[in-house]
């Protein structure tokens, strides 16, 4: 994107078109709360109510826990206790969400992470609720921490550009996808273990993940509702959100397999005739990608593709 990684994340609340660097230091900056909590908590002697506090912040399996803290099936999504724990989730999220957000922008990176991690938390309460094997511990269970919403980028980036290469240490080359298909086989293998709510967790996400890509290459977006909110969000901390309402007012909107775009008045019928055939012209470049990488595209290819990943 913009810079080395220190510099995006530090700066990651001042520049646009960075949700990676965004989601990365929200995860980060609240790990570091609770840890600072946790510690005067527990040296203080309050080491309990600590435990009560996280608690109003992790996701449920029992409905009438999540009754009375609905919030908790967003709140979880970001919230982690163990160093090895975010470390490893934050590194999932860098390695595959520069591929999301070099294919398809920032704005489906954000919706695939808040996607999976609900998906991850609907699946989790689904089968805590349902499965007789979970029935003496649903109405104990928790859970924490962003590997839904790192799952589904993980699988998605795969199922996006299978073929994709990462270097591993003592592996040396393998294809991204997998890479995915390894961990979906070990969450699955764990779905019975200690961390069985985790676990079913990962697997919700990874599903969501492969649905929201496939949607999207037929034309459908299923993130557009968390895009929305938040534009809503981003609108209300600018300095002059009526500007903005009024920049869009004055544009020509015109909606395309579930992306939104816009042309100013100024421009050219080209333009115009460009947009009516980008969806088209997508698809066929993400197929290209899946099939032989993103470094067969051509100049124009790449071009088209990172202007329609800004819409």
């Amino acid at each position: 994107m913009y810079g080395n990684f220190w510099d995006n994340l530090k700066n990651a609340f001042s520049r646009n078109d960075n949700s990676l660097y965004k989601l990365i230091a929200i995860n980060i900056l609240v790990w570091l709360g609770f840890l600072v909590v946790r510690v005067f908590m527990t040296i203080g002697g309050f080491g309990d109510v600590y435990s009560q506090i996280i608690h109003f912040f992790m996701m449920p399996a029992a409905l009438p826990k999540l009754a009375v803290q609905p919030w908790s099936i967003f709140t979880y999504m970001f919230l982690h206790e163990g160093f090895l724990h975010i470390l490893f989730n934050m590194l999932f999220l860098y390695w595959f969400g520069l591929l999301i957000h070099q294919y398809l922008g920032s704005r489906k990176l954000t919706n695939l992470y808040i996607l999976g991690g609900l998906a991850g938390a609907l699946f989790y309460m689904l089968i805590y609720n349902l499965a007789p094997y979970f029935s003496s511990s649903v109405n104990s269970s928790m859970m924490l921490g962003a590997s839904a919403g790192v799952f589904a980028i993980v699988v998605g980036a795969a199922t996006l550009t299978p073929n994709t290469t990462f270097f591993l240490m003592f592996l040396g080359p393998v294809k991204i996808k997998y890479i995915a298909i390894f961990y979906v086989l070990l969450s699955f293998a764990n779905s019975a273990g200690a961390n069985a709510g985790g676990e079913l967790a990962h697997l919700g996400g990874a599903l969501l993940g492969y649905l929201y890509i496939t949607q999207l290459r037929k034309g459908v977006d299923w993130g557009i509702p968390v895009q929305k909110v938040g534009i809503f969000f981003e609108n209300l901390l600018k300095k002059n959100p009526s500007k903005v309402k009024v920049s869009y007012r004055k544009a020509k909107t015109k909606t395309g397999g579930g992306f939104s775009t816009f042309t100013k008045p100024t421009e050219s019928k080209k333009a115009s005739s460009t947009d009516d055939t980008s969806q088209e012209e997508i698809d066929r470049i993400l197929d290209k990608i899946a099939d032989r990488g993103y470094e067969a595209l051509t100049k124009d290819e790449k071009r088209k593709l990172f202007e329609f990943s800004k819409k």
